[in-house]
């Protein structure tokens, strides 16, 4: 014999509750059917009690609906030649709780009693109508078999009495369908009594005990126990089988699948449970049985979480050494029927943590002060901390014990997303690893081990990207074309979550179709660069990235406000770390205190790998004595393009028309860009250099730099054959022009060289960047030289930085 329990939601609608006679008539028989209550109509019980013991009629409002529903249901699904006599039954019932909420309204009090002789009629209604849908099935009243003590709302079951009557009441060995009403229980004197909110679980598996039931299905509306809360956890997926330990710690830190008591009365009789999809019943659901399961390849079975508990922490030294502390401290709580969630002690035994649900906190506090009176109040001994806005998380499974790594995964994958642990705990057994986090990092958090754990196969990043002009656009091309083969070949799954340019901006934590985002940012949001960067920290997604792709000073200032919320930075724009020193060494030191990254190799050399290369060298212990580069590809353009027929006025209009320069080209030609990239070399060669240590020698004079740009192209031809002259000059002498940034000690200098055919710079050609690091492992220097300059070679250096993150 099977007993099969339908929930709420599985029986809410007439639609739904066809199904349930579906999957029911398939069952062999004799079979056993426990019902709540409909959905939605346990709560309307609860506002009903309310607004009766408050004197308010508007509970007449709400017997009526209960009334409408009810009766809408039947006239749905029962033919028409028993309608009137199920009719007859389900009105009276409603009658006869009208007139007990009346006496409730009349007293203006409402006791647990009457409570919970209100709350049992939504499962004893829904029962009833779901027996008549049933052709001959026969309709039992649980009150009449479980019996229970007299403490109303959360009743314990008296199993010698109940086991009793079931078996007296149901022959196995017969052809029925029985269906019974779940939650509701009666006392020795007969007065209704209910189980707990979830108890319609608990009298299925009483049932299942007591018939010695080869099974018990659970069926509900999602298809199983899950590996986290699909509603937290998108990629949450169903777990193929549990054992009852593991089930039971999952339910216990708040799966709510199955109500935690249901496991013991068939764990005892080692009676297998089956947690099925009502609407998707052919799916294999989740099955809970004795012998723990090693399928598959995770080594923990899921993650499961409290939404809101408080902390509380006795504290102080009148606890070390004392005996008896733990026993007077949770005996007090029992006293008052405090539920403890999790316990932990400092080993010193200067201090004991313990999580409560909210509700009891008052409580809680009450009965810790009366029972420490004296060490608090006349021996300042002991003193209490009350920490709110606080969840759970818990990892379960069997195949923890024994297995190293376990808690290195759950707090490593916290702690690169910058989620601090308040508290943790674990038991012997190590079926489960327990920390407290605050509330608001929970849906991060639930996904970073999620992902820690099941996803392992694959990374996910989401980006949020400032900027879509040359590299922005870029970039965003080049993601979109690698997204697929970097999730096949290396298992990196890249989600742009965020775009904003100087008028519009996009935000979708779902991620951001990439072939049309030009679109959607047409229909976008006004941007607003604070509400951007706010967004990352209130979406809270794992491993986000912001990435800026502009030159922007204002958006440069807000880095700080991104690294507070646990992201990292791939940013082209040099202002940050070309700024003053203690601000660059802020932002890199907030990162690091984060455990994010700050990373701008672009900044020097577009893709070329040269911060890269300097910090593995400081990193192994080597140290930069010697720098010495052409790090503008628009000047080494410009002096590569000077000739006896192209002059410097027009080499200058070259490298413009040819997008080497900005649209202004004495930014390029005042040598400050160079300056800034000297710095942020030298700062990451471990020289705090400031623009004041750079001594700067422009090949221009000061009056090509002021007036307009108009004024700049009359300025700058007087000047062609003063140039056309040195050149010819050079050429003589088999020299050449390169605008070279260098450092020695901590001097740094910036100017027009010349340089002769034996050194590395003499054949650069086109906008070619060159840089020469000498170290004391390197006295021949080390030569990197390459593509400096360009839109998609940036791109591709801010996409390798974004890669080396999801790499570290």
């Amino acid at each position: 014999m099977k007993v099969l329990k339908f929930g709420g939601s599985s029986v809410g609608t007439a639609e739904r509750m066809k199904g349930v006679r579906d999957i029911v008539l398939k069952q062999p028989k004799p079979v056993l059917v426990v019902v709540s209550a409909l959905q939605g109509i346990t709560d309307q019980f609860e506002q009903l009690c309310q607004l009766a013991s408050k004197h308010d009629e508007m509970y007449k409002n709400i017997i009526e609906e209960i009334r409408r529903r009810h009766t809408d249901h039947c006239a749905e699904l029962i033919s028409e030649n028993k309608l009137t006599s199920v009719l007859t039954t389900v009105n009276s019932y409603i009658d006869e709780l009208e007139n007990i909420v009346k006496g409730i309204y009349l007293l203006e009090d409402i006791t647990q009693k009457a409570h919970d002789r209100v709350a049992g009629y939504g499962e004893l209604i829904s029962s009833y109508i779901l027996s008549s849908v049933l052709e001959n099935a026969v309709f039992i009243d649980s009150r009449n078999l479980i019996r229970t003590d007299s403490n109303y709302g959360n009743a314990a079951v008296d199993f010698t009495v109940t086991n009793k009557q079931i078996l007296k009441s149901i022959d196995p060995k017969t052809n029925k369908i029985y269906v019974a009403p779940g939650f509701i229980a009666s006392d020795h004197d007969g007065f209704t009594t209910t189980l707990g909110r979830g108890g319609s679980d608990y009298s299925a598996a009483i049932y299942a005990a007591a018939l010695d039931a080869e099974k018990l299905e659970i069926w509900t509306d999602v298809d199983g126990f899950m590996t986290a809360d699909p509603r937290k956890v998108p990629k949450a997926f169903a777990i193929d089988a549990l054992s009852y330990a593991e089930a039971m710690e999952l339910s216990h830190f708040g799966a709510k699948v199955i109500y935690t008591p249901t496991i013991q009365p068939v764990y005892h009789k080692g009676i297998e449970i089956e947690v099925k999809n009502t609407f998707h019943p052919d799916k294999p659901g989740t099955v809970i049985s004795d012998a723990p399961s090693t399928a598959g390849l995770a080594l923990i079975k899921g993650v499961s979480s409290m939404d809101e508990i408080d902390l509380v922490t006795i504290q102080g030294p009148g606890m070390v050494g004392v005996k008896g502390i733990s026993s007077r401290l949770f005996g007090a709580l029992a006293d008052n029927n405090i539920n403890i969630i999790l316990i932990t002690q400092a080993s010193s035994e200067y201090s004991i943590s313990f999580a409560i649900n909210p509700a009891d906190t008052v409580n809680a506090i009450r009965a810790i002060v009366k029972e420490f009176e004296v060490e608090i109040q006349l021996r300042d001994a002991i003193k209490i901390l009350v920490e709110k806005d606080l969840s759970i998380i818990a990892i379960v499974g069997e195949r923890m014990k024994n297995t190293p790594g376990i808690s290195a995964t759950m707090f490593s994958a916290l702690g690169r997303n910058g989620i601090s642990v308040i508290a943790t705990a674990q038991g012997s057994s190590e079926l489960n690893i327990s920390v407290v986090i605050k509330k608001a990092s929970l849906r991060k958090a639930l996904n970073v081990i999620h992902e820690g754990f099941f996803l392992s196969h694959y990374k996910e990043l989401h980006l949020y990207v400032a900027g879509v002009g040359t590299v922005g656009g870029s970039l965003l091309r080049q993601i979109e074309k690698q997204q697929q083969k970097l999730l096949e070949q290396h298992r990196l799954k890249v989600n742009v979550v965020g775009i904003t340019r100087s008028k519009k901006m996009i935000l979708d934590p779902e991620g951001i179709d990439l072939g049309n985002y030009s679109a959607l940012l047409e229909k976008g949001e006004p941007a607003n660069i604070d509400k951007f960067i706010r967004s990352i920290r209130e979406q809270n997604l794992r491993n986000s990235v912001f990435i800026d792709c502009t030159a922007d000073e204002e958006l440069a200032g807000k880095y700080m406000d991104v690294l507070n919320s646990y992201a990292s930075i791939v940013t082209a724009n040099k202002v940050a770390a070309s700024s003053e020193y203690k601000r660059y060494s802020e932002l890199k030191e907030a990162a690091k205190s984060k455990n994010v990254k700050f990373m701008f190799e672009t900044n020097v050399g577009a893709g070329l790998p040269v911060i890269s290369t300097i910090n593995d060298l400081i990193r192994s212990g080597d140290r930069i004595l010697k720098l010495e580069a052409v790090l503008s590809g628009t000047l080494n353009f410009i002096f590569n393009e000077l000739s006896a027929e192209i002059p410097l006025s027009k080499a200058i209009q070259q490298a413009k028309e040819k997008g080497f320069s900005e649209p202004d080209p004495r930014i390029d030609l005042s040598g400050i860009d160079v300056i800034r990239k000297l710095l942020i070399l030298a700062r990451e060669a471990g020289y705090p250099l400031e623009r004041a240590d750079v001594d700067l020698h422009s090949f221009l004079p000061e009056e090509c730099f002021k007036g307009t740009i108009d004024d700049f192209w009359k300025k700058v031809a007087k000047y062609d054959r003063q140039f056309e002259e040195k050149r010819k000059e050079l050429v003589q002498k088999n020299m050449r022009w390169r605008f070279v940034a260098s450092l020695e000690g901590c001097k740094g200098e910036v100017g027009l060289k010349e340089v002769s055919i034996d050194h590395p710079a003499y054949e650069l050609v086109g906008s070619n960047n060159i840089i020469l690091i000498t170290t004391e492992r390197y006295e021949e220097p080390m030569v990197i030289k390459g593509y400096g300059a360009g839109a998609e070679v940036t791109a591709a250096g801010v996409f390798a930085d974004m890669i080396r993150i999801a790499n570290l």
